[in-house]
């Protein structure tokens, strides 16, 4: 893959999260200062290789579950640009150092990732999952087929056995689509961070949502949770 094949993938894949609908060559090609030609003989190749798909009714591409992949991994091999530190990563340490109980400090976090991020948020308390925002989850675009709803709806039942059986050992971990080891046709994003709790060594904090992600903000909203609850919680 060239260097500008994966800048026009990580475009794709970010132009898709903001509007969710198909990203066309034209709009690239303005993007990108060069010719719709151009822009067209890449997303082929792009295509061929497997990071991008040609919805039926549109002339536009949407990113694959591998094209999310490649681009997950750059960001956290750093080769994407980071945010500063802006109001979500505020608002997190606020709202956290201000609850009062370690109960209240993860269902805090929890709350204002749902508002931050508009996606599912869910964290381990003890033996209990606390999800919040479901109205977000079945809100997208992507969840308006009933068969899709059942698939989110069957991983939601078996998330918090499947957390306490497998207990991920990253501090941030990302399932994507099919990775996910559970709810593998949902088309659901996981996007989750361990720290340690008062309720247990391995507490989790996260979001679910559609793999129609702005990873990058949301991975860093979410590490940031992890990292903010632990260090207060160990204060």
């Amino acid at each position: 893959m060239t260097e500008r094949q994966q800048k026009l993938l990580s475009a794709i894949v970010e132009q898709y999260a903001e509007v969710a609908s198909p990203v066309g060559s034209s709009l690239l090609a303005k993007a990108f200062n060069v010719s719709s030609a151009t822009v067209r003989a890449d997303m082929a190749e792009l295509e061929r290789q497997g990071y991008i798909a040609q919805p039926h009714t549109s002339a536009g591409r949407v990113p694959t579950d591998k094209g999310y992949r490649l681009y997950v991994n750059s960001l956290a091999n750093g080769e994407q640009p980071s945010l500063s530190e802006g109001r979500g990563e505020k608002a997190l340490s606020a709202r956290v150092q201000h609850a009062g109980t370690p109960e209240r400090m993860i269902r805090n976090s929890v709350d204002t990732l749902v508002e931050l991020t508009h996606n599912l948020g869910l964290a381990t308390i003890g033996n209990q999952l606390y999800m919040s925002g479901l109205s977000n989850l079945f809100g997208q675009p992507e969840f308006i087929q009933g068969g899709q709803v059942q698939q989110v709806a069957r991983l939601l039942d078996n998330l918090e056995p499947w957390l306490r059986e497998a207990a991920p050992n990253e501090p941030l971990s990302v399932y994507i689509g099919q990775e996910n080891p559970i709810g593998r046709t949902a088309g659901c994003t996981l996007i989750i961070s361990r720290f340690r709790s008062p309720f247990s060594d391995s507490s989790y904090i996260g979001i679910l949502g559609p793999t129609r992600q702005s990873y990058r903000d949301v991975m860093a909203l979410v590490a940031r949770a992890g990292r903010e609850l632990e260090e207060v919680l160990y204060a």
